[in-house]
């Protein structure tokens, strides 16, 4: 199957013109939904293949000055073509079954990874870095819960970490993209998503939001760094040095519509403020809509939660290799 989808990759690459991110990914989850594409359109041509040779063929076998080929214009029936015909794509359909089957569960955004990369488990100490994901107008926002930093339009993780985002949007629905890292996440308010990944390669990745949003939508671009260890605990102290702290009355201007946006990083983060947001209830004094996100410091509104994930409003896999 290995040779096959490297014979495959080389038919494709002509057509992906100079941007082969999608065939070439950097990170072993969009690896594994690269590889799925591959072997799903392997067993079609399977029969697409076949029946497109076999077409030519007859055409040309049965064409009008072959005077060799016969004619019978009372066949009308035989049992082994019948059984070509029905069982050939019929074994398809499983086999695309079983593979759908097995790779909706294996590759599920919700399911902690199994492996770093190919061959390589994760390690059993390893503690995956946690991304809390904000969908603005027209910006990104992402919140490093245990470092306490924040950052608009920029994301960064060390290499062979996992990761694991929580997503979420503060008034309509984005998509979370970062195509060599993995397929795309559904941002939607109120509830949350999750995405684990890991990216196995150090560089300069794009990311996007590949859900129409509004008139900014075209410029809710950012940049992911995979970085190693010293280096990603170097940027988190460049976040640090950066700024003041994301307040839930600096959250709340932060959240107006704006295009356009540069990176900014903020040296710390109100407690809970990913929670608030879902629940809708950043201001103070707000009620949240489902009386379970965190309140503001002094606890008048709401009720504290535990880590977040646990008991969210709602959650629901929306993955598109």
């Amino acid at each position: 199957m290995k040779t096959f989808r490297r014979l495959l990759l080389l038919g494709l690459f002509p057509l992906t013109g100079c941007h082969t991110v999608l065939m070439a990914p950097s990170g072993d989850l969009a690896i594994q939904q690269r590889n799925l594409i591959i072997d799903s359109l392997i067993l079609m041509l399977l029969i697409v293949v076949p029946v497109i040779v076999m077409a030519l063929l007859f055409a040309w076998h049965y064409r009008a000055g072959n005077k060799k080929a016969s004619y019978d214009p009372d066949w009308d029936h035989s049992t082994m073509l019948e059984l070509l015909i029905w069982s050939a794509p019929l074994l398809i359909i499983i086999a695309l079954g079983a593979l759908t089957w097995v790779s909706t569960h294996k590759l599920d955004p919700f399911r902690p990874l199994d492996r770093i990369a190919a061959g390589r488990p994760v390690p059993a100490d390893a503690k995956p870095l946690q991304v809390d994901v904000v969908a603005l107008d027209w910006k990104w926002l992402f919140i490093y819960p245990e470092q306490n930093i924040a950052v608009v339009n920029e994301l960064a993780a060390p290499v062979d970490r996992p990761i694991q985002f929580h997503i979420t949007a503060s008034t309509v629905m984005n998509s979370f993209f970062i195509p060599a890292l993995a397929g795309q996440i559904y941002a939607m308010p109120g509830m949350e998503t999750q995405l684990q990944a890991v990216i196995n390669k150090p560089g300069e990745f794009n990311g996007f939001s590949a859900n129409f949003s509004g008139d900014g939508f075209s410029h809710m671009n950012f940049v992911f760094h995979g970085l190693s260890e010293d280096a990603f605990a170097q940027w988190v102290q460049k976040a640090k040095a950066g700024g003041g702290e994301l307040s839930r009355d600096e959250y709340v201007k932060l959240a107006a519509p704006s295009e356009q946006v540069p990176v900014h990083y903020y040296a710390g983060v109100a407690p809970n403020l990913f929670m608030a947001i879902m629940g809708n209830c950043v201001p103070e004094g707000s009620a949240c809509m489902n009386n379970k996100a965190a309140a503001p410091a002094g606890g008048e509104e709401g009720a504290a939660v535990p880590a977040h994930g646990a008991d969210s409003m709602a959650a629901m896999p929306m993955a598109h290799p």
